[in-house]
C-alpha cells in the first residue's frame, strides 16, 4: 500500500512534523467528504474537537462546515462523485466573541486546508470608522442647519428634532430660566415639536440645574429615569423612560441652555460614546443658539436706537400741514446724516419750531451725531424764540464734543394766525427754503449764515415770511440738489429743476409736495449713488376750523 495516498494520523497529525503546524493562525485540515484529518495547535485552541476521524460540522461552526461542502465540486467525495457545488471562496464568520476570515486552499491529494485569519480588530475598526464618518456627516449637516436661521425659537426646534432623530428617542431645550418660566422645546418620536414653559423645580431631575449653569454634565448612570419629571417628557413619549443623558449647551461666554435626551426601556441605555457624541452635537446647538440669541438682543437693542434716530412721521399741528420724506444714501441703511424734527407748541397761539439740519457725512456714524444734534434742540427749546441763542448754544456743545463733523441747519418757528401761517425762518449754513405761492410762483426766502461746529461763534440772519391758504414752504438738504444722474448719469438735479417741480406744487398738501419732490429726485438719480435726501414742507391748509374735543375741552385747528 502506498501510504502517501492516506491521511495522516497521529494526536495533531501530520501537524507537528509540517511547517504549517507553526502557523500562529488556526488550520483544519479535512478531507472532501468532510472528515477532520489534522489541526495545529492554533486549531485546537480554538476548536478543541477537531481530532482526527471527527466529522467537521461537528467540531466547527456551521458557516464552515457550509463553506467546506460547497467546495466539494473542485475535488470529487468518493461517496458522492456526481457533486458539483461550485468554486469556493473565502467566507466570513462568528467564532464565539470574534469573527474570522476563513481562506480554502487545497493539497496536492485534494484536501482542503481552512485557514482561518482573526479579524475582529481590524472590522471594529471598519465599525468604529464608519460609525465616526456618519457622525461627522451628521454633525456637519447638524451645524448647518442649526445656523440656517438666527430666529432662536426656530434655532431650538430644530436642534431638538435632530437630536430626537438621531440620538435618541425623544428630545428637550431647556432654555435658560426667564423668572420663574423655563422655557421648553420637546421634540417626541413622532417628530412634533411643542414649545411650553415649565414652572416646577428643576432639581428633581439630576445634573439639570448644574448644565444650565455650565457645569460638565453628570453621567447618565446617575440618573434615575424613574425620576425624571412630567414636564421633561414629551406628550408623544409614552412608553417608561429606560435611560436618560443631561448635558449643557455652551454658548458664548454663557450657557445657551441644556440638552435632556431620553430613551424608552426598549433600547439600550446611552453608552460612554453616545454621551461623547451627544456633547459634541450640544455644543454646535448651543453655539447656533447662542448666535441666535445674541442677533435677537442686538437687533432689539438696535430697533430701540433706530427709532431714536429715524426722522418722525410728522402731522397737522395747531392748523399748519407738516410733511417730510427721508432717503437715505445706502440701500441696505435706514438712518444717515440728513435729520428734522418738528417740536409743537403747547397751544394754538404759541410757535412751533421744524428745525432740518445736514450732517458732513453719511451712514451710522453722522447719524449718531444727528441724534446728539436734535437731544440738544430738543434740550433748548424753551430759548427757540431766539433763533440767534439757540445756534449759539448748540454750537458750543458740538464744538465742546469728540466728534470732528460739522453740521448745516435750517429751522423755523410757525404760528397760524388767522388764515395765515407766520414762519420766522433762519438758515445756518444751509441752503435757504423755497416758497411756492399760491399762483406758482417760487421764491427763495433771504436768510443765510454759518455752519453749525466748525467755528468758535455763529452768524445768521432770520426772515419773516407768511404763507397764504395753499402756500408751501420746502427745506431740503443738498442731497436733493445735488443729486446725480439724468440722461448721462453726471448731472446734479440743481436748484433750478427743484424750483420747477415746486412750481407745479402750487395748491397741493404738504405730503404731495413732498412725496412728488422725492420722486423726481429718485428719478434723475435712478440706480446711481447718491447723497442722503430729506425734505420738510409746512404748508397753509385752504380751509381750517377750530374743533372742541367732545363738545368741552378747548379747541384746535383741523384741516
Amino acid at each position: 500500500m502506498d501510504t502517501s495516498q492516506q491521511p495522516p494520523v497521529g494526536p495533531r497529525g501530520a501537524a507537528t512534523a509540517t511547517a504549517w503546524g507553526f502557523a500562529p493562525y488556526p488550520v483544519v485540515v479535512a478531507d472532501p467528504c468532510g472528515g477532520v484529518l489534522d489541526a495545529n495547535d492554533a486549531a485546537a485552541a480554538l476548536f478543541p474537537d477537531a481530532l482526527a476521524g471527527a466529522r467537521l460540522e461537528d467540531v466547527v461552526p456551521g458557516w464552515i462546515a457550509d463553506a467546506h461542502t460547497r467546495l466539494r465540486g473542485l475535488v470529487p467525495c468518493p461517496r458522492d462523485p456526481g457533486s458539483d457545488a461550485g468554486p469556493g471562496a473565502i467566507v466570513h464568520g462568528a467564532v464565539g466573541d470574534r469573527t474570522f476570515e476563513a481562506h480554502p486552499t487545497r493539497t496536492d491529494r485534494g484536501d482542503v486546508m481552512w485557514w482561518l485569519v482573526d479579524d475582529t480588530d481590524r472590522r471594529l475598526a471598519e465599525e468604529a470608522l464608519r460609525t465616526e464618518r456618519e457622525r461627522a456627516a451628521f454633525l456637519s449637516g447638524a451645524s448647518s442647519a442649526l445656523l440656517s436661521s438666527l430666529n432662536v425659537e426656530r434655532c431650538m426646534e430644530v436642534a431638538a428634532e435632530l437630536a430626537a432623530e438621531h440620538l435618541a428617542d425623544a428630545a428637550v431645550i431647556v432654555a435658560p430660566p426667564r423668572g420663574r418660566k423655563v422655557p421648553l422645546t420637546l421634540c417626541g418620536p413622532d417628530g412634533a415639536v411643542v414649545h411650553r414653559a415649565a414652572t416646577d423645580d428643576l432639581s428633581r431631575l439630576p445634573g439639570l440645574v448644574e448644565a444650565l449653569r455650565g457645569f460638565p454634565p453628570v453621567p447618565s448612570r446617575w440618573i434615575d429615569p424613574a425620576g425624571v419629571p412630567g414636564w421633561a417628557v414629551p406628550d408623544g413619549f409614552t412608553e417608561p423612560v429606560g435611560s436618560a443623558v443631561v448635558t449643557p449647551l455652551p454658548g458664548h461666554g454663557v450657557p445657551a441652555g441644556a440638552l435632556i435626551l431620553l430613551r424608552s426601556s426598549r433600547r439600550a441605555a446611552f453608552t460612554e460614546s453616545e454621551e461623547i457624541f451627544a456633547r459634541l452635537f450640544a455644543s454646535r446647538a448651543g453655539a447656533a443658539m447662542s448666535a441666535a440669541r445674541m442677533y435677537a438682543e442686538q437687533a432689539a437693542i438696535t430697533a430701540t436706537l433706530m427709532r431714536e434716530l429715524l426722522p418722525p412721521q410728522l402731522h397737522a399741528v395747531h392748523g399748519v400741514e407738516f410733511a417730510g420724506r427721508y432717503r437715505p444714501a445706502g440701500r441696505a441703511e435706514r438712518v444717515g446724516g440728513d435729520f428734522y424734527d418738528v417740536h409743537p407748541a403747547a397751544d394754538e397761539g404759541q410757535e412751533s419750531l421744524v428745525v432740518l439740519g445736514d450732517v458732513c457725512g453719511k451712514g451710522l456714524e453722522a447719524a449718531v451725531l444727528t441724534g446728539k444734534i436734535r437731544n440738544t434742540v430738543q434740550a433748548l427749546l424753551p430759548l427757540a424764540d431766539d433763533h440767534q441763542r439757540l445756534l449759539g448754544l448748540l454750537n458750543g456743545a458740538l464744538m465742546n464734543s469728540h466728534h470732528t463733523r460739522f453740521a448745516t441747519l435750517a429751522m423755523a418757528s410757525v404760528v397760524r394766525r388767522s388764515g395765515t401761517v407766520r414762519l420766522r425762518i433762519t438758515s445756518a449754513g444751509h441752503p435757504a427754503p423755497l416758497i411756492v405761492r399760491a399762483d406758482g410762483a417760487v421764491e427763495q426766502a433771504d436768510t443765510r449764515g454759518t455752519l453749525i461746529g466748525a467755528f468758535p461763534d455763529v452768524s445768521s440772519t432770520t426772515v419773516r415770511v407768511d404763507l397764504a391758504p395753499g402756500e408751501t414752504c420746502l427745506f431740503f438738504t443738498d442731497g436733493v440738489t445735488e443729486a446725480r444722474g439724468g440722461p448721462l448719469g453726471d448731472e446734479f438735479f440743481g436748484t433750478g429743476r427743484l424750483e420747477a417741480a415746486l412750481a407745479e406744487c402750487a395748491g397741493m398738501p404738504a405730503e404731495a409736495v413732498v412725496e412728488h419732490i422725492q420722486m423726481l429726485a429718485a428719478q434723475w438719480v435712478g440706480r446711481g449713488g447718491h447723497d442722503d435726501m430729506a425734505t420738510v414742507a409746512v404748508t397753509a391748509p385752504h380751509h381750517a376750523h377750530l374743533s372742541a374735543v367732545n363738545g368741552r375741552t378747548r379747541g384746535r385747528y383741523t384741516g
